[in-house]
């Protein structure tokens, strides 16, 4: 007999979000009731409602989960380098690496309901706080030198665009190529071949 997940321990909540990812996982963002993640979750179907107020809210939850992971990633990846530069593709590397790693989280943050400042606002902080990262990063260069000046935002922008496009190829398996490892080379040649241009 399977034993249900206790949820009145307080791991209700994160029971659900597990859940929703492994069946966002099988059949995308649009496609789950949060009557099927009680039930993958082992749980009543209203019990759901205890923690989220509707279907958007859980994704809201599973965006904001993922927005504070890849900030901490990109972070992670950037504290050992010295350069400027360095710190910026390093980042950029990150973001890529962790829409490898976290699909679901990634399909989410960027495919799902768009996070409302008013109806989700932990998700939209968690979202501007991953941007304000990268732009900290662009600042960094712009004040060494080491990029251009003006508007700090366009290049953040840029740099944001062109990592997202290889992640967002990379995990709808657009790319030719096999392996992360592959995939990771190929984004280090367009961060190179970008910051060469502008530097």
């Amino acid at each position: 007999m399977r034993r249900r997940k206790p949820y009145h321990h307080g791991n209700l909540r994160e029971a659900l979000l597990e859940a929703a990812i492994r069946l966002i996982a099988e059949v995308g963002p649009a496609g789950f009731t949060l009557r099927e993640v009680a039930r993958r979750a082992g749980v009543s179907h209203n019990a759901p409602y205890r923690h989220f107020r509707d279907r958007d809210d859980l994704m809201a939850a599973v965006a904001t989960q993922g927005f504070r992971e890849l900030t901490q990633a990109m972070l992670h990846a950037a504290e050992r380098q010295s350069s400027c530069l360095d710190r910026l593709k390093r980042a950029g590397l990150a973001y890529v690496t962790f829409a490898l790693r976290r699909p679901e989280h990634f399909t989410v943050m960027f495919d799902g309901p768009t996070p409302v400042k008013t109806k989700h606002p932990d998700s939209a902080q968690e979202a501007d706080q991953a941007f304000g990262t990268l732009l900290s990063f662009v600042k960094s260069c712009q004040d060494e030198g080491r990029l251009p000046s003006g508007d700090p935002v366009e290049l953040a922008l840029l740099a944001w665009s062109m990592v997202h496009g290889i992640a967002k190829l990379a995990i709808t398996e657009r790319l030719p190529y096999q392996s992360k490892a592959d995939i990771l080379k190929f984004a280090e040649f367009v961060i190179d071949q970008s910051l060469a241009a502008r530097a």
